[in-house]
């Protein structure tokens, strides 16, 4: 399954031939990052991890927790450490999408010359944005960022701006307090490479918490890599190769998550699917589990994609793209424990 390091001396989309030494320094980068966000943040290294892969595969972030747990300052400090431009837009009810994406003011030119439109930006022409809340605002203004997430453009009036990359979001959700909240739409979600359940901290950690952020000792991160430095980062984790078997295993998981029919109506396939799922994963499911998969590997400092990779981030990556019906919901079923029981079912084999 796995290929030779001579296999992988290929060159890489910025000119470099040794992609050993771009996965090496890539590892190392990560144990620096690790390092500076645990100066600010106290556990929570699978969300950190999940943040930096998402970055690295130019996808975007689902942070789904209660208040207080650190999603913020996860963010504010991964941007810190990567020399980031940083922007956070709080959700509420009476925002607009020109709130976020900007807007066309009239100026009066220069030697009294009459008027002219001229477009101010929005807080989403950044590197990093965190949407705080982003279920807080009504659907209309959460798909102002719909353009920006998927083509990293955004359209006003006529004209269409391009974000300078890198481009990142976060958001996140509040999941105990529904009063004033409007559910994302599908499209939207399905923008998101990751869903990402941040937990309460261990007893351990929560007296770290508390012992540290009461006293008159701060850390302030330092920086890591520059924006530079992780376009060139971004374009390696896509050279990483993957051999076939392990791309057809990410594809029969994501094609197991949708429910079919046979030709009498009867439902076919696994079980968990048939019974619970209205409406399964889309193709960009399969794309986030090999891209994923691909920064998993070279974080770790391997050179190849391996089967645990994709078991690994199955759950961030297909839980908020299964839809599950009302028979899920009556028999206290989460999407967690149908990709449970999809895992369990699909078998690696090889090609």
């Amino acid at each position: 399954m796995s290929r030779t390091r001579e296999q992988l001396r290929t060159p890489s989309p910025n000119g470099d031939t040794d992609l050993i030494g771009q996965v090496q320094k890539l590892r190392d980068a990560r144990e620096q990052l690790r390092a500076e966000v645990g100066k600010v943040i106290v556990g929570q290294q699978e969300v950190v991890d999940l943040l930096l892969l998402g970055l690295l595969c130019r996808g975007h972030v689902l942070l789904h927790g209660v208040p207080g747990l650190g999603k913020t300052l996860m963010a504010r400090t991964l941007a810190q450490t990567l020399d980031l431009k940083f922007k956070r837009v709080q959700f509420t009810p009476d925002l607009m999408p020109s709130d976020i994406t900007g807007t066309d003011v009239i100026e009066e030119q220069e030697g009294g010359g009459g008027h002219r439109l001229k477009f101010v930006p929005g807080p989403i022409f950044t590197n990093f944005l965190l949407a705080d809340e982003i279920n807080r605002t009504p659907p209309k203004t959460q798909a102002a960022l719909l353009q920006a997430m998927q083509e990293g453009e955004v359209s006003a009036g006529n004209t269409t701006y391009t974000i300078t990359p890198p481009f990142f979001v976060v958001a996140t959700q509040n999941p105990i307090e529904m009063e004033g909240t409007y559910p994302l739409p599908e499209a939207q979600i399905d923008r998101f490479m990751f869903n990402v359940r941040v937990r309460y901290p261990t007893l351990k950690e929560e007296a770290e918490i508390i012992r540290g952020t009461t006293g008159t000792d701060s850390s302030e991160p330092q920086v890591v890599l520059t924006s530079e430095d992780l376009l060139k980062l971004q374009d390696i984790v896509r050279a990483v190769p993957i051999a076939d078997d392990v791309v057809m295993y990410a594809a029969r998981l994501v094609n197991a998550t949708r429910p079919t029919r046979d030709s009498k109506g009867k439902a076919v396939g696994i079980d968990a699917v048939a019974n619970y799922v209205t409406y399964g994963a889309s193709p960009r499911a399969g794309q986030a589990l090999v891209l994923a998969g691909k920064a998993r590997a070279v974080l770790e400092g391997r050179y190849h994609v391996d089967f645990a990779d994709i078991r690994a981030l199955a759950h961030p990556v297909l839980r908020h793209r299964l839809v599950l019906n009302f028979h899920g919901r009556a028999d206290n079923v989460d999407s967690d424990q149908v990709i449970d029981m999809l895992l369990a079912a699909i078998k690696e084999e090889t090609v």
